[in-house]
């Protein structure tokens, strides 16, 4: 253990002796995704830093206080990236945040979620047992891969000290499209060129607007901006454009009092407020960013899909149940869970769910 390590060891210890709750942080670039939590704070921001990384291998493990945009920059150097493209909410943000809320930008619909690239993970328990997870290499288990629970969990289970991620090349060539169409239409064509085989790695719809990313080697983009253009006249932009969408700083975000994220099958039909300013699309068509004063639990539930409140860069703590209602059968695992791994109830009580 370092020294930072060894500080965090200690503090969840001493509370674990005394049933303390520990709210856990590091950049504090999502406390708005989730309940307030009133406990003492748990920060893990002075452990960081890239302990092994194998460009040749595509693996990397990093220590969770590690700075997102500085682990990317460390990819970079060598042409590589994480595969989910997740959102860097500010310059705070860290790689344990990334992995414990489990929010993947728009690579993921073509490349996979942030829990797809997790291989291994080291965390402490609620019993203040350092346990490891996984390794460093992709293989099948039986049961529960207990390093992906992490992921999503926003700490309930434990504390994530550092965490093994595959990674992937950066493409050869990246080019990026916008053309006019409604968002009916471009669902259908977006479904139809990945059954083609066309290299998307990213869509959008906004205003009956369609942007396309495609990466790949220079030819198949080539040979796939022909297919495109044989349908549409489209009209190339800056790649820059998709760091707004990652990120949550294009225009549509500025104001997100009213904002539900929703997922669900990319055919679903629309729901809520129709007024396309009010929603933005991506994934081709399972993602979508709803601006709805409504409630929209019960519409998504009744799509078989989820909605998920977003009040993006709200801090009070006045939003509370911001996820999907889990049905009682879910909710079980989920109590059978916390009680093997934080049994006492240590770690960010409530965060998910008031009852967990």
């Amino acid at each position: 253990m370092n020294d930072a390590s060894k500080t965090i060891h200690q503090q969840i210890t001493d509370a674990v002796e005394h049933s303390t709750p520990l709210r856990i942080s590091a950049g504090n670039s999502k406390t708005f995704y989730g309940n307030h939590i009133d406990a003492q704070n748990l920060s893990l921001a002075e452990h960081h830093g890239i302990t092994e990384y194998h460009p040749s291998e595509l693996v990397v493990t990093v220590r969770s206080g590690t700075k997102l945009c500085d682990l990317e920059a460390e990819l970079k150097s060598n042409n590589q990236m994480l595969g989910f493209e997740p959102p860097q909410h500010d310059a705070e943000t860290t790689i344990g945040g990334v992995i414990a809320s489990g929010l993947s930008g728009p690579r993921r619909a073509t490349c996979g979620a942030a829990r797809d690239f997790v291989l291994g993970t080291t965390i402490i328990n609620g019993r203040a047992e350092k346990c490891r997870f996984g390794g460093q290499v992709m293989k099948n288990v039986a049961g529960y891969d207990a390093s992906r629970l992490m992921v999503g969990a926003q700490g309930t289970l434990g504390v994530i000290l550092d965490v093994s991620i595959k990674i992937l090349p950066v493409n050869e060539t990246e080019i990026s499209l916008q053309l006019t169409t409604d968002a009916g239409t471009a669902i259908k064509h977006i479904q139809q060129w990945i059954m083609q085989g066309l290299p998307s790695s990213a869509s959008c719809i906004f205003k009956d607007t369609l942007y396309l990313r495609l990466g790949s080697t220079h030819s198949a983009v080539k040979q796939s901006l022909q297919t495109i253009n044989s349908v549409f006249d489209s009209t190339e932009i800056d790649n820059a454009f998709w760091s707004q969408i990652k990120n949550q700083t294009h225009d549509f975000f500025q104001n997100t009092e009213k904002l539900w994220r929703c997922s669900h099958q990319p055919t679903t039909e629309r729901y809520g407020d129709d007024t396309t300013d009010n929603q933005l699309i991506e994934w081709g068509g399972a993602l979508r960013w709803v601006k709805q004063e409504a409630d929209l639990h019960a519409a998504a539930a009744s799509h078989q899909g989820h909605a998920t409140r977003y009040p993006l860069n709200s801090s009070d703590g006045t939003t509370t149940d911001i996820f999907q209602p889990l049905q009682a059968g879910i909710l079980k695992l989920h109590k059978n869970l916390k009680q093997a791994f934080d049994p006492a109830n240590i770690f960010n009580p409530g965060r998910l769910y008031s009852d967990l």
